[in-house]
């Protein structure tokens, strides 16, 4: 058999055939056919209806569709009952008449450590707190309230405005607990003072709880206070002749410092969210 022969029937391989490439064939042997449309543009300044609903914290995106499709939902004006329309960030989205903020709500809870600042004004050449938690959100989130750069301790973080308001000046308080290192002893007497209520700046400062730690000095106490008044525990024991060394924020509404190391943050939880939103 000649070479020419013996190479009859054969499929050239890519090696064998130089440039040679193999076809790919779909099912029933026709050529696979590419997708030449070109993919239409996303406006970067448009939105799903239903993703405009959910941001702003009225309901999930599910349920966003059954109120559209209801038609409680208006976008200037008009009911708009189409699933998956768009809006422009431009436009009054209104649900039930109440106008609604696209901007998704987002809750991130920090262990602050210290030597970390919380203002809001620039301070050169300082650490701040924001910092900390610049991953955990593309949207600008705020500290709630503040705790001074040598303080430690639970800081609450969010975008949520109305939350913020809310949690500045409740009516009711807001449930906090303080790990404090005096430094000085705490007599007994001034421990006494502060359990009945102690005047600071013409008002009485009332305390929830507050004892001596466990088998530590007389210096260490836990103090629980509702009060929203600014820097109202230094200001207490300030009142009293004391000074604080240490002071570690170790409890903030219902949050806790579990399982969050200094300096690292968490999201809120669905559930912890609806709590604080309870608050009046």
């Amino acid at each position: 058999m000649s070479r020419d022969d013996s190479s009859r029937g054969k499929k050239p391989s890519g090696r064998q055939g130089g440039n040679f490439k193999k076809k790919s064939y779909a099912r029933g042997n026709s050529p696979i056919k590419k997708n030449t449309t070109a993919s239409k543009p996303q406006d970067p300044n448009s939105i799903r209806l239903n993703k405009y609903v959910a941001n702003s914290g009225v309901c999930s995106r599910r349920d966003a569709d059954i109120y559209i499709a209801a038609g409680s939902v208006t976008v200037n004006g008009k009911p708009i009952t189409e699933m998956g329309y768009k809006v422009k960030l431009s436009d009054e989205v209104k649900f039930d008449g109440q106008l609604l903020n696209p901007v998704k709500r987002e809750y991130v809870l920090l262990n602050k450590p210290k030597d970390f600042v919380t203002t809001i004004r620039d301070d050169r050449g300082k650490r701040h707190v924001s910092g900390l938690i610049s991953s955990a959100s593309k949207s600008k989130l705020l500290p709630v309230d503040k705790l001074e750069k040598e303080h430690t301790g639970l800081l609450l973080f969010t975008n949520d405005g109305n939350m913020t308001k809310t949690l500045k000046s409740p009516i009711n308080g807001l449930r906090k607990i303080y790990h404090l290192v005096l430094e000085q002893e705490l007599r007994s007497a001034d421990l006494k003072k502060i359990q009945e209520g102690v005047v600071v700046d013409e008002k009485v400062v009332r305390v929830q709880d507050i004892s001596f730690i466990a088998d530590a000095p007389k210096r260490e106490v836990g103090i629980e206070i509702y009060s929203s008044r600014n820097k109202i525990v230094e200001r207490l024991f300030e009142t009293l002749g004391y000074k604080i060394q240490k002071l570690d924020r170790v409890v903030y509404g219902g949050l806790t410092k579990k399982d969050l190391p200094r300096g690292h943050w968490r999201y809120l939880t669905d559930q912890e969210v609806i709590n604080f939103k309870m608050i009046k």
